[in-house]
């Protein structure tokens, strides 16, 4: 399979811009870390008070690494919390790339390790062959989330929506009932050499009572901030804002 090449255009009518979503930049990483750990452990918190439990969508990447390290230290009530992926490579837990790897080794190596985590991978040979499977799993979720926390890489994508991939139409229809996606991302560079992708839709996150969105760094920043700027960007990171004041973009000026 090869990328996808409609191009997708976010016009006026896809944000509400009367609430506009929160930005918050920090001077330095520690700060990013600090608060940022904080601010999800306050949601978990709160979740779990008004309903008794809290779900909560972790994206993977370098971008939310430390901040998961900072969370894992939380006297949190984690048997209360259920954890899931906002999208993951489809390669064998255990192995370079993987996300729910990735989450055993900074966050669940903590206290976080009595919360219940619903992982993505199956033992089957493609996402594609997966999704009915995963989509019964991921029904054990509950929602809306109560916070989903996103990463962005220097293309504009966020989960795995990357721009012109097979499966972006999909991915990004507000119609979309499905809560996740299969993602093919071949010719996608920013992808890698793990193309086949598994992802949550975006009608499924932008329902989350809370979307975070980490994008330390400069340059990312500007990404960010030209992407949002440009009427004619087909970003997809730019279908986030449509949560109004539910999202929150947190950055740092350093990485």
């Amino acid at each position: 399979m090869i990328c996808c090449l409609n191009p997708i255009i976010y016009g006026p009518d896809f944000f509400d811009m009367k609430k506009q979503y929160k930005y918050i930049s920090y001077s330095s990483t520690k700060d990013f870390i600090a608060n940022t750990s904080k601010c999800i452990a306050g949601i978990i918190s709160s979740s779990i008070a008004s309903r008794g439990q809290a779900s909560v969508m972790l994206s993977g990447g370098s971008s939310p690494r430390l901040v998961y390290e900072a969370l894992s230290l939380y006297d949190l009530p984690w048997d209360n919390v259920i954890i899931g992926l906002v999208d993951d490579r489809w390669v064998e837990v255990g192995l370079t790339g993987s996300n729910e790897t990735f989450l055993n080794d900074c966050l669940f190596s903590g206290k976080a390790k009595n919360a219940k985590f619903l992982g993505l991978k199956t033992k089957d040979a493609t996402p594609y062959q997966a999704i009915d499977s995963i989509e019964k799993q991921i029904s054990g979720i509950p929602k809306p989330f109560d916070i989903c926390v996103m990463g962005m890489g220097l293309d504009g994508h966020t989960a795995s929506w990357f721009p012109n991939s097979n499966g972006l139409i999909s991915a990004l229809d507000p119609k979309n009932k499905r809560s996740v996606v299969a993602v093919d991302a071949t010719g996608c560079k920013v992808a890698g050499e793990h193309t086949d992708r598994i992802s949550l839709t975006y009608s499924s996150v932008i329902q989350s009572r809370n979307i975070l969105l980490l994008i330390p760094g400069e340059e990312k920043a500007k990404v960010f901030q030209s992407s949002i700027k440009n009427t004619q960007s087909n970003a997809p990171v730019k279908a986030l804002l449509s949560a109004s004041d539910r999202l929150t973009v947190i950055t740092c000026e350093s990485n």
